[in-house]
């Protein structure tokens, strides 16, 4: 098992090093000059010497391998440098978004994992029944329908039409503990639609699976009941793959919150990386995706732990 976690250990940290080279390596690729547009005033062009003045106050005027390890060096040392907008730390901004983005993740995995497991059981249960097609049917239209328009169409009905919550924006949760539970609600509920149909669709795969073993026979052939069936073996052997899949899902899960972010006013760290990337404000792409990557990379690993925890197979 030690041998087990120290691999994947190491291939995290090199993987987290390749996707933060290639980020750093590719904005260099994206047109525009941030010192020209830091000094643009409207269409008027700025002057060249105040454009190469300000490239050289920003470091921008140094090889790209100089600042590369620049970058790593401080990055390592927890310095993710200054925003080239408004001269901010990096580190700063994002530690003050980061729960926020992390708190409507960890809701919508709650709510994805509290539908998505039981729908799925149920659907396997009762293979080519009428509530398996209906949801089965439920999760194909919740996956096909892409999440920027299920957060509008939210917005729509509960909020303009029915009233029901507010249609965006945040408040501190010190200062308003409901009001922060009901601007919470709607983006956490978006962004678990498709997260909940992927889960579904996986435990229902997987059960149905299970529930066709040798062994599933012999156990209820032996007098087990079927409760203590599923709860003891069916579920636990079949949980190793939905794990998987809600290790990845949670990587996409911070794409999709980019856009619900945006859709919804909740200042986390996806309308932050917006606004970086329409700026050229290289830190702070470089800075939130670093911490994104590393985020995602790390959660994996933990999936593929549990993993080998509940399938033992896996560590050899």
């Amino acid at each position: 098992m030690l041998s087990f976690i120290c691999k994947r250990t190491l291939a995290a940290i090199l993987l987290t090093f390749v996707v933060t080279s290639f980020v750093f390596l590719a904005l260099y690729l994206v047109p525009g000059d941030p010192a020209a547009m830091l000094l643009s005033v409207g269409d008027v062009t700025p002057p060249a010497q105040a454009v190469e003045a300000l490239r050289i106050e920003l470091g921008l005027d140094k090889p790209i391998l100089l600042q590369y390890f620049t970058f790593l060096g401080d990055a390592l040392q927890g310095d993710l440098g200054h925003s080239f907008f408004n001269r901010t730390p990096v580190l700063d901004t994002i530690l003050l978004r980061l729960p926020r983005t992390l708190e409507l993740m960890l809701a919508a995995t709650v709510i994805s994992l509290a539908v998505g497991i039981p729908a799925g059981l149920a659907a396997a249960l009762r293979q080519g029944k009428a509530l398996d097609r209906f949801l089965s049917l439920l999760a194909s239209v919740a996956i096909s329908v892409p999440i920027f328009v299920i957060g509008t169409a939210m917005i729509y009905f509960f909020a303009q039409k029915l009233h029901l919550v507010p249609a965006g924006g945040f408040v501190r949760f010190s200062q308003d503990p409901i009001r922060h539970l009901l601007l919470l609600l709607m983006p956490a509920l978006a962004l678990s639609v498709g997260f909940s149909a992927t889960i579904f669709r996986m435990t229902r795969t997987t059960v149905a699976t299970v529930l066709t073993m040798d062994w599933v026979r012999t156990a209820r052939a032996k007098g087990i009941s079927e409760r203590l069936l599923m709860r003891r073996h069916v579920v636990r052997n079949a949980l190793g793959p939905v794990a998987t899949i809600v290790g990845l899902e949670m990587g996409g899960m911070l794409g999709g919150s980019v856009l619900i972010e945006y859709v919804f006013n909740w200042p986390g760290l996806g309308s932050y990386l917006i606004t970086a990337i329409e700026n050229r404000d290289y830190p702070q792409v470089r800075g939130t995706v670093l911490v994104v990557a590393t985020m995602f990379i790390f959660l994996n690993l933990l999936i593929d732990l549990l993993y080998a925890v509940l399938d033992p197979r896996v560590r050899y």
